[in-house]
């Protein structure tokens, strides 16, 4: 199981590194599959593959290019890393599964949206809906009631973004509401709410200890981008769900539903 648990994080931290790249080429306006090589975007110079390595070239260049000492972004290697990190635990939980790989999907979409949401706050709607059109299709192998609930898991998920965009007469995007059709599709009805509010509460704690710190100042108009939040939510839903739950609301929910394993909840 260790060798297995390894490899998983080797191949997420190689996801990390193409998920870094897709989401700032994208946000560039830049084509990010094809030919297109990675470029120092100091000097320009052709990245060759052992400038490519995932953590390990950053490492070893000690955050900066080979050839013109520009620093390379830290983000970099915290995104490869952590994306390995994300990788071993789903193997750790599932195994190598169907329920991995869907599982699999759906985070990469969590972190590519919370990537391009924490650079300029926008989330495009092909990276939000992609994942989540993709486990909708996988979710057939579980039958109709599978399908149907991440059916209600994406309508539930744009609809409470929907009420509050409303409410608030635009002082939220609609990004946030596509971001959780997507990521309700992945997660189906009752996972999705329990994601929401997970979301929102490690959100509200950020803030809360940034303003304690001095990092965030109250009437400012600062702004703190919420996909990350709900993307930390939805993946502690998908790892630990029905033991959320448990916890949460040991009297009033059933216990199949306290005993059901995500995905494919019936």
């Amino acid at each position: 199981m260790a060798h297995t648990v390894i490899t998983a994080g080797i191949i997420g931290a190689c996801l990390g590194s193409f998920l870094n790249v897709a989401a700032h080429r994208s946000i560039q306006g830049r084509k990010w599959w094809g030919n297109e090589r990675s470029v120092c975007e100091s000097c320009g110079h052709v990245l060759g593959v052992f400038e490519l390595l995932p953590v390990i070239s950053w490492l070893i260049l000690r955050g900066r290019c080979r050839h013109c000492g520009a620093k390379i972004s830290v983000r970099y290697i915290l995104v490869e890393i952590i994306c390995a990190a994300l990788a071993m635990m789903i193997v750790l939980r599932w195994g190598i599964s169907w329920a991995a790989m869907f599982a699999g999907i759906g985070t990469c979409g969590l972190v590519l949206n919370s990537l391009t949401d924490y650079e300029t706050s926008d989330v495009f709607d092909a990276f939000a809906l992609a994942p989540g059109i993709a486990c909708l299709l996988l979710r057939t192998a579980g039958g109709f009631p599978a399908f149907l609930d991440g059916l209600a898991g994406a309508f539930a998920g744009w609809g409470i973004f929907a009420v509050i965009i409303v409410l608030s007469r635009g002082g939220m995007g609609w990004g946030d509401a596509v971001f959780m059709a997507g990521a309700g599709a992945v997660l189906g009805l009752k996972f999705t709410l329990l994601a929401f509010y997970l979301g929102i509460m490690s959100g509200g704690f950020f803030v809360i200890v940034m303003m304690l710190i001095g990092r965030l100042h109250w009437g400012r108009g600062e702004s703190v981008p919420l996909v990350p939040f709900l993307a930390a939510g939805c993946f502690m839903t998908m790892i630990a769900g029905p033991e959320i739950f448990a916890w949460l609301a040991p009297r009033i929910l059933s216990p199949e539903i306290l005993a059901s394993s995500w995905p494919f909840i019936l």
